[in-house]
């Protein structure tokens, strides 16, 4: 099916609420390429190939098992409705919005290639109901003159703000899967980049105290860019 999964919305994460909901196995029955984060917003989460990465505030990457929890997730069963290749020294971002056909459909996109001016960011394990405004503020950023790897998330439109990162939300993986976070800023050396339209969004309501009696109904666009930002 062409549908991409949300274990929870995204402004749960905002308000600090980093209780694993779901594990890794139940993403990865969802999806094969995705991204998220971990309990206790312990590290940034890459889902490719139905295989799953957690990268450490150190910038280290390790595989986990299906045990491992998450408080969000978004993943897809990716397969490619288009690949391009796009002109050396394109920035990232700028390369995907040129080929999207319209800024109000949800993309997944995967990029295999050679980057360059790269920069990605983790974050430390967290204590429950630090907002992640304030998080943003302890990012280790990491940055790559030339890496190897492949770039996977989604681009989300603006009117989904509330449950998913709007725009380009990306991971990188390094090619020795060792190394990666979360895409802050970089460009294309050499580079293909694949996107599925996804027409439907599934999105789990996590059923815990907390979720249940938090206060989701804030506009949360501007605290998104702030922590997009961030570094």
């Amino acid at each position: 099916m062409r549908a991409a999964y949300l274990s929870a919305p995204i402004n749960a994460l905002l308000d600090g609420l980093y209780e694993g909901t779901a594990t890794v196995a139940d993403i990865l029955g969802e999806g094969d390429l995705g991204l998220g984060t971990f309990e206790d917003l312990d590290g940034e989460m890459v889902v490719l190939d139905g295989r799953a990465w957690q990268v450490d505030n150190h910038g280290q990457a390790r595989e986990v098992d299906g045990a491992a929890r998450t408080p969000f997730a978004c993943v897809a069963p990716f397969r490619a409705d288009t690949t391009d290749q796009v002109p050396p020294g394109t920035g990232i971002e700028a390369a995907i919005t040129g080929l999207i056909p319209s800024a109000n459909m949800l993309y997944a996109i995967r990029i295999e290639g050679v980057f360059e001016g790269l920069r990605v960011r983790s974050v430390p394990r967290q204590e429950a109901y630090t907002p992640l405004v304030e998080v943003a503020k302890q990012q280790a950023t990491f940055d790559f003159a030339e890496a190897e790897g492949t770039l996977c998330g989604f681009w989300t439109p603006a009117f989904l703000h509330s449950v998913a990162v709007p725009g380009c939300h990306l991971h990188f993986l390094d090619a020795r899967r060792e190394r990666g976070g979360h895409l802050l800023s970089g460009r294309i050396r050499e580079a293909s980049i694949a996107l599925m339209h996804l027409p439907r969004l599934n999105m789990a309501l996590p059923m815990t105290l907390d979720f249940l009696t938090a206060d989701l109904g804030r506009d949360s666009q501007a605290e998104l860019g702030v922590i997009e930002k961030e570094g």
